[in-house]
This record gives structure tokens, sequence and C-alpha cells, in this order.
């Protein structure tokens, strides 16, 4: 297998080839550095390529594995996290030029507990500028520039998870993490061909994580295959002591299934005046791949009520307070974007 290959395999598959020491932590690790520094760079999907850290803690997993402490699934497998996540002694700029000096003394909660399980930090992944708080659809609302696809460089790999979406889908991470208020996963993972979970509301503690609306914001994985984004889930959701709004719900994921036959509802989608017809057999062949695993499919109508409304208020009051300090400064004028400067004020 060349090591182009290699990169594109799933965070699991690699656990597996750590695990049996097919290639260590330290040989991967360096082949995604190396593709982030090359590749990564012309797409303006990386903030921050924490080389040193990285080797630091693929050393460390190698060590452990050799031993016979292996930590789980994705023991040692590099990923990327988005530029919102506090890191120690890493710069935590937020997307956004009015925060390119901010470094946090301590980690997210995500990210202790990716560390706990032996997991490898390569970078600090693009972003849409506080994850579009003043505006979303401006491709050039970041501190690194707009964040190409990796599929058709003229296009944008979509926000505010950009850096995540295009990591992924262009094989220089792992896997990674992202976060949506209201779209910020979905949209990016669709755009770059990854699979991306946007977990139910306080299932994954935000602590340390950039806040954009208090009763809207997510934080979920997004990587090359289904089976990966459980394993990550199965690591960072449950409460934590730091988030009054976490819950007491570990996901206890088995790749295997539980058993239980669940009922799956669809919502329409009007997949011709959206023009996607190619959209549509893929949801048809997944939605047959859900039947065949002996679960009911029942399509659903949500309630005729105002959502679009509702949601627009919540985050434009929520993101008004989270940014206060900086809407009050003249640090605002900072932002990449001059729409987003509008938009707060």
């Amino acid at each position: 297998m060349s090591d182009a290959d290699l990169l594109f395999l799933s965070a699991t598959e690699l656990g597996r080839k750590i695990k049996a020491k097919e290639i260590s932590s330290v040989e991967l690790t360096k082949l995604y550095l190396n593709a982030l520094d090359k590749s990564g760079r012309k797409l303006n999907a990386v903030a921050e390529i924490t080389r040193d850290h990285a080797l630091q803690q693929a050393e460390k997993a190698d060590k452990e594995i050799a031993t016979g402490k292996h930590r789980g699934a994705l023991h040692g497998v590099p990923y990327g996290a988005k530029d919102l996540f506090a890191t120690k002694g890493i710069p935590t700029r937020w997307g956004s030029p009015a925060h390119k000096d901010q470094v946090f003394d301590y980690d997210a909660v995500v990210i202790e507990r990716l560390s706990e399980e032996g997991a490898v930090l390569l970078a600090k992944l693009a972003m849409i500028e506080l994850a579009g708080g003043g505006g979303y659809e401006v491709a050039g609302a970041s501190i690194t520039g707009p964040c190409r696809n990796p599929y058709d460089t003229k296009r944008w790999a979509g926000g505010s998870s950009s850096g995540s979406g295009a990591a992924v889908g262009a094989g220089l991470v792992g896997y990674a993490l992202g976060t949506e208020t209201w779209g910020s996963i979905t949209v990016p993972a669709s755009f770059c061909n990854v699979t991306g979970l946007r977990p139910t509301y306080g299932r994954v503690p935000r602590a340390g994580a950039m806040a954009l609306c208090f009763s809207m914001d997510k934080i979920g994985p997004m990587a090359r295959s289904a089976e990966d984004c459980g394993h990550i889930l199965d690591i960072i959701s449950g409460q934590d002591d730091k988030d009054a709004t976490s819950a007491f719900l570990p996901f206890n994921f088995n790749p295997k299934g539980s058993g239980r036959r669940l009922k799956v509802g669809l919502l329409p989608t009007d997949y011709e005046k959206n023009r996607a017809p190619d959209a549509h057999k893929l949801f048809n062949a997944a939605t047959e791949v859900i039947k065949s695993l002996g679960h009911s499919v029942k399509p659903m109508k949500l309630p005729d009520l105002p959502y679009d409304q509702a949601a627009t208020t919540i985050v434009d009051v929520e993101g008004a307070s989270m940014h206060e300090s900086l809407i009050r400064s003249s640090r605002l004028e900072l932002l990449a974007d001059p729409a987003q400067v509008t938009g707060f004020t």
C-alpha cells in the first residue's frame, strides 16, 4: 500500500494497523504532517500545525502499545481539531485576526478525552471566524483565507468547520473535530465527501470550546466512515462537571450493533428543487442499508412552526452576548470579513 493510500484509510483501520505494528504512530504522524504542510496550506485548511506536540504524543503511543498498554480503537491515530477548541500552549485564534495572539493554558474537555485515549493532535484546523457569529456565507471570512474544497479548489469547503471537512476529505488527518450550531458539521462534511455526525445537544461537553450560541452549539466528529464517528463520539461524549448542560449519556458504541431495532424518521427533501439528483440516489441507497439492518423507516413531517426565525433570533442574541467584549472594542474592525463587522453591529 502506498503512503498516499494509507492516508485515506479510515481512522479505525489505521488504529488496527498501529496496534498490529504494521506501521508506527510516529511514522503515520510524519506522513500526515508532511501532507498538512504541503497540501493543507494550499487549501487554507490549516490554522496551526502542532508538529512537536504531535510527535511527542505519537512516541508516547508507540511506547504504550509496545508494552501492551493499548487504550482503544483510535490509540495512536492522528487527528485535527477546529480552531475554536482550547489547546494548552497552542494558539487558538477562533479563525479571527482579532484573536491572532490568543493562547489558553488548558485543554478543552474533548481534547483532554482524546489525549487520554492516546490520540495524536496534528493541527488546529481553519474555520470561519467566530463560527460565523456575524455572518456565515463568505468563504474568505477567516484568518487563513477561503478554505478550498479538495475536490474542486475553485469551490468552498463549507463552513464553519471548513478546515475539518477539507482536511479529512484531502487525507491530511485521520479524522477531525468540528462544531455545529446550525449546519457547521453537516455542510462541510457534505461538501467534502466525508462522514459528519452532529450529536444531540448536551451529549458532548463543550467546556473549553468557543461558544457561539449556548442553546444550540454541538461538538461532533468528521471522519471517513460511520464507524470512525462512532468510536470518536464514544470517547468525547458523556457528562463533565465543567459543563452544566452536558448529559449523563455515555454513548457505549458497539460497531457490531446493539441488536435493537430502531424506528428511523425521514423528513421530506425537495431534491428536484435543489437540483441534487445524485444526492437523492445516495440518500435512497442509505435508506435501503438501514432497512437491510432490520430497522424501520417512517416518513415524517414537522409541525408548521417558524423554526428559521426562532433559531436566527437565538443565534443573534447569544452570539452578541458571547462576543460582547469584542463588539465593544476597536478590535472588531480587525475581523477578516467586513460583513461580519456589520453583522455584529
